[in-house]
């Protein structure tokens, strides 16, 4: 897990700044409007919806789009889509799992891409259910270590969260990665702000109960699969139980 954890962290740093940046907010956005259309549009009240906005503010999606997302999940703008998750499996280079998590108005056209990008860059689709037992449902909240001219410490991190159920807290490098119960993230959450610690996202996740270490060959493979996926305006997240040491990702980076 520690090694998926660097790669999407290192991706995320590198975001705003990505030529690609467009298709980053663009997923935000989706986010905030499904998550207003199902739990409403007020955040207070709806913590599915106060975190994918707090995502998108700290990935520098502009404040009038997050705005005019919510008012269209929530039913006070027209032009809403009619978004469905879907969630596909299959198997990586090496035999890495994947989880491919997709949020789409249009099944036939998420499945096409899904299927096209794992077949030109060495994946095979698997049936349903043949991969998602090795994953678990999670909370997950990353805490970067440089917040506001200080070093966070791993005990302070500890001591905000433990009593507020997290599981387990990872050093993932320039963050740490704080691991839940999904019914348990808006209380880790909650507890990291009231300890005055920010975070730079808290979301339910796929946490892999069982990881396949993979070399830099493999490695190399796998990314590209995944930034592949990822090119699909349709797939929202991809899930992997690959493990990568910390020189191989050192020489990746």
């Amino acid at each position: 897990m520690s090694g998926h954890s660097k790669w999407a962290t290192t991706k995320h740093k590198k975001a705003v700044i990505d030529a690609r940046r467009g298709k980053l907010f663009a997923k935000l956005i989706k986010n905030i409007e499904v998550a207003a259309r199902t739990g409403g549009g007020d955040p207070a009240g709806n913590p599915t919806l106060y975190d994918a906005i707090q995502k998108a503010k700290k990935s520098s999606v502009p404040n009038d789009n997050i705005d005019r997302a919510v008012k269209r999940g929530s039913g006070l703008e027209a032009g809403a889509a009619d978004y469905q998750t879907i969630m596909y499996e299959g198997y990586a280079p090496g035999g890495v799992a994947l989880l491919i998590e997709c949020l789409t108005d249009n099944r036939n056209r998420a499945a096409g891409e899904v299927r096209t990008a794992m077949t030109r860059n060495g994946g095979s689709m698997a049936d349903a259910g043949s991969v998602s037992y090795m994953f678990n449902r999670k909370g997950v909240v990353i805490v970067p270590k440089a917040q506001d001219g200080r070093q966070v410490a791993e005990d302070d991190v500890l001591l905000a969260v433990l009593e507020a159920g997290a599981e387990e807290v990872n050093d993932i490098g320039e963050a740490f990665e704080v691991i839940s119960e999904p019914t348990d993230l808006v209380g880790v959450r909650t507890s990291l702000q009231d300890n005055a610690l920010d975070y730079e996202s808290a979301e339910a996740s796929f946490v892999p109960s069982m990881t396949v270490l993979v070399d830099k060959q493999v490695a190399t493979k796998v990314f590209r699969l995944i930034d592949a996926l990822e090119d699909s305006d349709d797939v929202q997240n991809v899930f992997g139980n690959f493990d990568v040491p910390d020189d191989v990702m050192a020489e990746l980076d």
